[in-house]
Parts: C-alpha cells; sequence; structure tokens
C-alpha cells in the first residue's frame, strides 16, 4: 500500500502584527525620547516602572522596546537597561520619529531643513519631468492645474489639490527615491502648523501663479525653466509662511 503523498501546497501564515497597546506605548516614548525627556545616554525606566506607568504587561513593553530599537531610538546594554541612542543614530524618515520632530522647541530648524531638501529633490524632478512626461500625465497636471483655480477661495481642499499636482511631477520624472523621500518627509510636515501655516487667499493666488509657471514649463519640456520655476515656488511660498521667532538653540 503506497503512502498518500505529501500536500506541498504553502500554507499562508498570518503577518504577526504588534499589540494595539504596544503601539501606543511606542509613540509615547518615540516621542518623549524625541523631545528629550530621556536624553541620550540615559536609560528608559525599568520594565516594571514602564508596566506600571502605563498599566500593561511586560510583553507589551518588549514589544514596544523591540520596536524602538528598530527605530534606532533605543538599545539593550547589558548592566544598563535600555539606553537612548544618539541622535545620529535615529531613523529620522521614520513617520513616528518624524512627528515628534516637529513637536520640538527647535522645529523650525528641521523644516528649513526639509525645504531644503525639497528644493532640491523637486527642482531636480520638475527638470526630468519636463523630459520626460508623457501626453497621459501632461494631460493630469493641465486638470489638476484647473482643478487648483476652482479651489482658491477653499484653503485645506486647495491643499490636498496642491499636493496631488506636485504628485504628477513627481511621477512624470521617474525618480522613484526622490518621490519616496518627499513623500516620507512632506506627508508629516504638512500636520505641522509651522508648516502649513494660515494661508490667506492673497497667499493662495501667489502660489497658484507659481503652480501655472512650473506647469508652463513642465509642458513646454523646458527642463531649465522647470526646476527654476520650482525652486521660485518652494522658497517664496516657505518665505512668506515662515514664522519668524527661530529659537537660537538646536536642542530639544
Amino acid at each position: 500500500m503506497s503512502k498518500p503523498s505529501a500536500d506541498t501546497t504553502a500554507v499562508s501564515r498570518p503577518q504577526r502584527r504588534r499589540p494595539p497597546l504596544a503601539a501606543a506605548v511606542v509613540q509615547s516614548l518615540a516621542t518623549a525620547i524625541v523631545l528629550g525627556e530621556y536624553p541620550p545616554g540615559t536609560a528608559l525606566p525599568s520594565a516594571g516602572d514602564l508596566c506600571e506607568e502605563y498599566e500593561v504587561s511586560r510583553t507589551v513593553i518588549r514589544e514596544a522596546t523591540t520596536t524602538l530599537a528598530e527605530k534606532g531610538l533605543v538599545a539593550t546594554r547589558q548592566g544598563w537597561g535600555t539606553v537612548v541612542l544618539d541622535q545620529d543614530q535615529w531613523s529620522l524618515l521614520d513617520p513616528l520619529v518624524l512627528d515628534a520632530l516637529f513637536q520640538r522647541k527647535d522645529r523650525l530648524v528641521y523644516l528649513d531643513n526639509l525645504i531644503e531638501i525639497r528644493t532640491t529633490l523637486e527642482c531636480a524632478m520638475a527638470a526630468r519631468a519636463a523630459v520626460r512626461i508623457d501626453d497621459a500625465q501632461a494631460g493630469a497636471l493641465s486638470a489638476k492645474l484647473d482643478e487648483l483655480a476652482a479651489l482658491i477661495d477653499d484653503p485645506d481642499a486647495y491643499s490636498r489639490a496642491d499636493i496631488e499636482f506636485h504628485e504628477i511631477i513627481h511621477r512624470a520624472s521617474q525618480d522613484a527615491f526622490g518621490r519616496a523621500i518627499v513623500s516620507s518627509i512632506q506627508g508629516k510636515a504638512v500636520r505641522s502648523p509651522q508648516y502649513s501655516g494660515d494661508p490667506t487667499r492673497e497667499d493662495i493666488e501667489l502660489t497658484h501663479e507659481a503652480h501655472a509657471r512650473v506647469a508652463a514649463a513642465v509642458l513646454a519640456r523646458d527642463g531649465g525653466g522647470a526646476a527654476e520655476a520650482m525652486r521660485e515656488h518652494i522658497t517664496s511660498s516657505w518665505a512668506r509662511r515662515r514664522p519668524a521667532d527661530v529659537p537660537d538653540a538646536q536642542e530639544p
């Protein structure tokens, strides 16, 4: 009697998810670390103390500590416990870390840096888009500009369509890394009042005029003109909404 053949069909295993409680603890501790409540080189409270503070089990604390280590915020050291690492080891593009950075007293330092990065990357992407844009993308860019024109009296809707306008150019540039970096950083920055500001109708009209210049250059396949129009757009827009009270210290 022959043996039944083994079933070689692969059985997919459900992905293991960290408990929601652990995610909440991670967010709280990550924010506390980035804001300087636990300076680099110091140890987090013991697992027992954290269990008591957050009213969770040791399993949840272990899950949270593992995630913090993955973000480069902490490391476990024999005899020291869970130690906070220096900022140069943090995963600065991690959404939680970024979110906390934009809550710091010196957040304008990081927002200024963001504008520098955006300017460098988006000018290059605009130049590439002018060369690589296809007919479908050109049509989408023109349509989005028309949509923006109809939203000038609706700041929130204009802001959302503004991001979509830039994304069309990013996709047309075929610069996958540049697009990913800008999207990752800006996705958090736009939630910061210091970054988004409170634009007036005049501000939006000026922004729209800048969008029109960028679109015109891209659609004319003028790479140099597209890069320059994008540079003027990003830097002048930030100059209008950047708060004047910049802290001297670059510490949290």
